[in-house]
Order: C-alpha cells, then sequence, then structure tokens
C-alpha cells in the first residue's frame, strides 16, 4: 500500500468544490476508464463493448458499474487500480461512477444542500439522508485524495504519542496520532482539508507527516479511551468493575439492536463481538485482546460455571435483568487455540406470541394449515428446519392458538422459552435428572388432550410421539431436516414403522427464515438476466411482478434489510402420500406425488412468491432456500398461494 508522504492536500476546498457540482457524471468515466486501461485491468475492446450496452439498457447505469455486470474487472481490481491516484472529479460524482449512490441521490442532496442557507457538506446530506453510510463514504473520500482509510486497533496505537497534548485538543482537532512509520508520524484525520488542523498537527508531531483518514465515530471511540486513563499497552482496565460494565454493555447493545445472538471471539491481537441480526452475523465492536481473561470470567461467574476450567467446552445460564423486562441468556464456552469463544443466545421470558395469522404463512397455506391440520382432533404434526429457523415461534402460536379451556395442553422443553397461562409446560433440567426420557413416560400420564414435545431427537421421542397419536392425542413437536419430505424420510430412517409415520402423522411443515425488505428504503426493483437465469425464468415470466430491493438506510443500518419472514413448505398427508411411504419410496418420488396430489408448494417456490411480491428479494430466496427441483411458474404458484 503506497502511502502520502508530508501530506498534498493543499488543494481546493473540497466544501466549496462539491456545491458547484455538475450532476451528470457521464464526462467523468473518461477519468476511470483512463486509470483502468493504464493498470491493464480493462482493454479497450470492453470499454467499447460496454459502452454499446449502455446505450441499449432502459436504465442507464455508469461504466464502472456496468464493467462489473458483465465480469469484466471485480471491485478489489478498481480499488486496488484507484488506490494512491489522486482523482480530479468530484466526490459525489466518484459515488456515483462507483455505484455506491444513483444519480437521483446525488441530485437530491445537491437541492438540500443549495436550499439551505447553512450550507452542509456534501457528505454530511448524503449521510443525514440515508443516502450512503458513513464509512463508505470516507473510504471514497480516501481513494479519491489518495491516501489511506484507517481504523486501527487499539493495541496498535502508540500510546505515548497522545502525551504530546491534552485530551481536548484531540477533540478540538479532529485526529488521531497513530504510530511511528519511518522518520514519520502516522495522523488520521476527520478532515484532511481543515487547513488549521493540518497546522496544528505539524506544529506537534513535525513537518514529516503521513496522512491517513478516518471517521469521526472512531475518533469518538480513540477519545473514550482516552478518558478511561489507561497505562501504556492497555486500553480497558482488566478490573472486576470494567469487566462488569463492559458485559452489560455488549449485552444491553445486542438487546438494542434485537439481536438473537451474541458472538465474543478471541484472536491473536483483539476480541471480536459480532450479533447475529436476521440470520446474518453483523459487526459490533473490537476490544484490546487484555479484556479478554476479565470479560471471561465474568460471564462464567454469571452462569455459576467453573470460571477455572479452560480447557474443556462449558454450557450455561442467565438470566438477565434490564429496566425494559428480563432476559434468559444460553451461553456456550468454546475452546479454541486463543482462548475460549463464547456465543449467548438471548431468549425473552415474556416471548412475544404471536398468533398463527402473524407468523408469514401465505393466504391458502395459512387457510389449509388452519383448516386440515391444526384443528384436528389428534395426529402428529411435525415442524421441521434447521436451528434458528422459527420452529419454536411456530409452534408456540399454534399452541396460542388451540389453548383453550376445554383444551389440556401439556409440555416437554428444553428450555421453556415462552411461558404461556393456561397450559402446564416442563424445562427439562438433566442436573436433576429430569430428562426428556423421563419426562415422557410420565407425560401421557397426565390425561392431556395436547401434548409438545420440544424436540424428536432420538427412536424413544419419535416413538412416543407416534405411540400418543395412536391413543388419539394431539401430537406437536420440531425435528431438523432439510424440508418436509425430510422429516417423513429421517423418521422412517429412526427405524419407525412405516405403516405407523403413514397412520398417525397428519402433516408435516417445513420453514425457513429469510430477511424482509426495509420498508423505510424499498424501491422497485427489476431483476436482471442473470438472476431470472439461476431461477429458471425470463423476463415475460415476471410481468407485472412488484418486485422491490432496499436501497439501505440508517433505519435497517444500510443492508437494505429489516426484519425476517417465513417461508413455509405445508405437506398434508393424503392417501397418495400415505400409500408412497408405505411402499418406500424415495424422496423424490414421494416429493412428485405430493406435487402433484397434495398441492405441495416448495421452498423454494414460496421464496420466489414472496420476493415477487416484493416481502423479500431474490438474493435472500438463493441464499437461504434448498434447491431441490426447478420451481413452477409465478402463475401457477398464485393458484396454490393466493395473494399478487
Amino acid at each position: 500500500m503506497s502511502l502520502q508522504m508530508n501530506v498534498p492536500i493543499e488543494s481546493e476546498d473540497l466544501k466549496t468544490h462539491e456545491c458547484n457540482v455538475e450532476v451528470n457524471s457521464s464526462e467523468y468515466d473518461k477519468e476511470l476508464v483512463e486509470i483502468f486501461l493504464k493498470a491493464g485491468i480493462l482493454t479497450p475492446k470492453q470499454v467499447e463493448h460496454a459502452r454499446r450496452v449502455s446505450s441499449k439498457v432502459d436504465t442507464p447505469k455508469p461504466l464502472t458499474v456496468l464493467f462489473k455486470d458483465l465480469n469484466f474487472i471485480t471491485h478489489d481490481q478498481i480499488i486496488s487500480a484507484l488506490h494512491g491516484i489522486p482523482i480530479s472529479m468530484p466526490l459525489g460524482n466518484l459515488l456515483v461512477e462507483l455505484g455506491h449512490i444513483r444519480q437521483t441521490d446525488l441530485q437530491l442532496a445537491l437541492d438540500i444542500q443549495a436550499s439551505e442557507n447553512s450550507k452542509r457538506n456534501l457528505d454530511k446530506i448524503l449521510i443525514d439522508q440515508c443516502l450512503i453510510d458513513e464509512k463508505t463514504l470516507i473510504q471514497i473520500r480516501a481513494l479519491k485524495l489518495g491516501v489511506p482509510y484507517i481504523e486501527p486497533d487499539f493495541s496498535e496505537i502508540d500510546r505515548t504519542l497522545f502525551s504530546k497534548a491534552p485530551i481536548k485538543w484531540y477533540v478540538e482537532h479532529s485526529l488521531i496520532p497513530v504510530r511511528h512509520e519511518g522518520h514519520g508520524v502516522r495522523i488520521a484525520f476527520v478532515d484532511p482539508h481543515n487547513k488549521q488542523n493540518l497546522e496544528a498537527a505539524r506544529q506537534l508531531y513535525g513537518n514529516n507527516l503521513l496522512c491517513a483518514i478516518t471517521s469521526n465515530t472512531y475518533l469518538e471511540k480513540v477519545i473514550e479511551w482516552l478518558k478511561r486513563g489507561t497505562k501504556k499497552g492497555e486500553t480497558v482496565s482488566s478490573s472486576e468493575s470494567a469487566a462488569v460494565k463492559l458485559v452489560n454493555k455488549i449485552i444491553l447493545a445486542a438487546i438494542a439492536r434485537n439481536a438473537s445472538d451474541i458472538h465474543i471471539e478471541p484472536s491473536s491481537d483483539k476480541l471480536r463481538v459480532r450479533f447475529r441480526q436476521d440470520g446474518v452475523l453483523t459487526h459490533f465492536e473490537d476490544f484490546p485482546k487484555n479484556v479478554i481473561p476479565s470479560l471471561t470470567s465474568r460471564i462464567k461467574v454469571m452462569c455459576n460455571v467453573d470460571i477455572t476450567e479452560k480447557r474443556r467446552h462449558q454450557g450455561g445460564r442467565i438470566l438477565f435483568e434490564y429496566p425494559e423486562g428480563e432476559l434468559d441468556l444460553r451461553v456456550s464456552f468454546y475452546v479454541s487455540i486463543h482462548g475460549e469463544k463464547i456465543v449467548i443466545r438471548l431468549l425473552s421470558r415474556k416471548g412475544l406470541l404471536l398468533k398463527i395469522e402473524e407468523v408469514g404463512m401465505s393466504a391458502q397455506i395459512l387457510e389449509r394449515f388452519k383448516k386440515d391440520v391444526l384443528y384436528r382432533p389428534s395426529g402428529v404434526i411435525l415442524i421441521t428446519g434447521p436451528t434458528g429457523s422459527g420452529k419454536t415461534t411456530t409452534v408456540y402460536s399454534c399452541i396460542h392458538s388451540i389453548n383453550d379451556p376445554q383444551t389440556s395442553i401439556i409440555t416437554a422443553e428444553e428450555p421453556v422459552e415462552y411461558v404461556i397461562e393456561g397450559i402446564t409446560q416442563c424445562s427439562i433440567n438433566p442436573k436433576i435428572n429430569l430428562t426428556f426420557e423421563e419426562t415422557l413416560r410420565h407425560i401421557v400420564r397426565q390425561d392431556p388432550d395436547v401434548i409438545v414435545i420440544g424436540e424428536i431427537r432420538d427412536n424413544f421421542s419419535a416413538e412416543v410421539a407416534v405411540q400418543a397419536a395412536l391413543t388419539g392425542h394431539k401430537v406437536l413437536t420440531t425435528f431438523h431436516t432439510e424440508d418436509s419430505i425430510g422429516g417423513l424420510i429421517r423418521l422412517l430412517k429412526m427405524n419407525i414403522e412405516a405403516f405407523l409415520i403413514s397412520s398417525t402423522v397428519v402433516s408435516v411443515l417445513a420453514q425457513r427464515l429469510v430477511r424482509k425488505v426495509c420498508p423505510n428504503c424499498s424501491e422497485p426493483y427489476k431483476p436482471t438476466a442473470a438472476e431470472l437465469q439461476n431461477l429458471g425464468y425470463t423476463t415475460d415470466d415476471i410481468i407485472g411482478m412488484p418486485f422491490q430491493k432496499g436501497r439501505g438506510c440508517s433505519n435497517c443500518q444500510h443492508t437494505g434489510y429489516k426484519g425476517r419472514v417465513g417461508i413455509f413448505e405445508l405437506l398434508i398427508l393424503n392417501e397418495f402420500v400415505r400409500n408412497a411411504i408405505i411402499e418406500m419410496k424415495t424422496s423424490q418420488e414421494i416429493r412428485q406425488i405430493s406435487i402433484e396430489s397434495a398441492d405441495l408448494v416448495t421452498l423454494l417456490e414460496e421464496g420466489i412468491f414472496k420476493a415477487a411480491s416484493g416481502i423479500t428479494t431474490i438474493d435472500e430466496v438463493l441464499r437461504c432456500l434448498p434447491w431441490l427441483q426447478k420451481p413452477r411458474p409465478l402463475q401457477d404458484l398464485r393458484r396454490y398461494l393466493g395473494g399478487l
């Protein structure tokens, strides 16, 4: 990585320059094309081809975006070619050319800037209007100026450099001294165009400055670190009090972000914390490695596990109380080469009980599930899917829908995740020998109408479910399988007789969770030819379908997604499917029979239908759902699912 010595920032003031941007950015692509050609990552023939494509597409795209779409160049090649080369075009146009904002976004920001007396900086307007996130904008600004963008780990920062001035001086001049490099000092500026700050840095650290850019958010983190008054080589106090505050901070931040899991991951040089939000891991914050022992010990104390044991995996639970309520936290300690990785699953003890109408089933699937499955007097109802697919939520929604004073419902769960008034719930505790096997032996003696088994995990629990259904009980349970047909096949492989499965299983409901398009920044979207080809569709197949995609905003943390929705595959066993099970047909044969005779709509098909309805995106469908056979046309799916 080439570094800029002696700070080449004495150019025209960018704030003034950006006020007079010519929005039509087509004239600016020539500069980038010349750079790409000179770097050898493009050929003149490819440029000419992209220009011809650009002249024919309905929605104009910047040339650089077209180069990527045509697989002529990659994002990494673009960054590598532009790195260290100051770019003359205005920042706003560069953002458009690289595909980070649209031309209409830039025009909107310029219109706002022109109408305000305060003359806010253009990049601040773009961030405030949720058109781009701060980090991306600053990275492109650094690229434009030909200087590096940095947010170094705290352990990389030379603490002695800060002793040259009081904390308020760094706040006033918005800069961070990072480290000595050769005969100079690396300085990260929030605004490298501020001549006053540049001169102040020269007076303190000498003329040989190595310039970099950082974000204001990172500057605030460093200032907070300075205020803690740490010694050299430390960044956060390892005292018990500091560990308590740090653990509480992480858990409360996860609650605020509606995270389902916290991943606390030690490495050779830092401690990384990530949250699983809407099923996807997102970075929260990095901490110096010297906090690892105290933080790990604090969480072990909260779990009441052995704090001296560092060689074996452990698990525990925490009841975490905070002003808005309390959480059940399930904690897993996993021994790694850099220390113990900790994963904390957040379970609300109050729980948000959804009605079955609210879990996200398509109209006709919901109608069939309620009529032909949920309100049947007996039989086994299997709800299948991988960990984190929402099975437990669906089970509790079913219980909530059938719970009434005339019905006796009893559960065996590990653990009880939602407390429901009016039913009998048992939380398994192997430590006192209250096991699944022991509980299931006694559960049928409680005169229940409905039995809920948290999970079929072995041959014994499968046999209990089947035998209970044979004696007239309704059994709700979950299973870890890929799809609905997989649930039946796995029962067969657990040595449950085929005729018992055929006569007791009423339905198998397979499900997944996919992210929903953020309603705050959603906009109409036309799938590309490549996306349609992946699904086996053409442009004629999607005419009139209201596809949507999130642009990214502060409301969704610039992901374009907010919340999740269930995707469901409902198999209701009829005579043809039951006969196929007894005849021990293959999973593919049973699936085809189910599609032809039982109106089965696969997970992939329901996901595509919801993408076409603007609820989710094709990217999410392909990321989350199994592809077991080619999906049927959308018009056929409409007949089975309703809507649109």
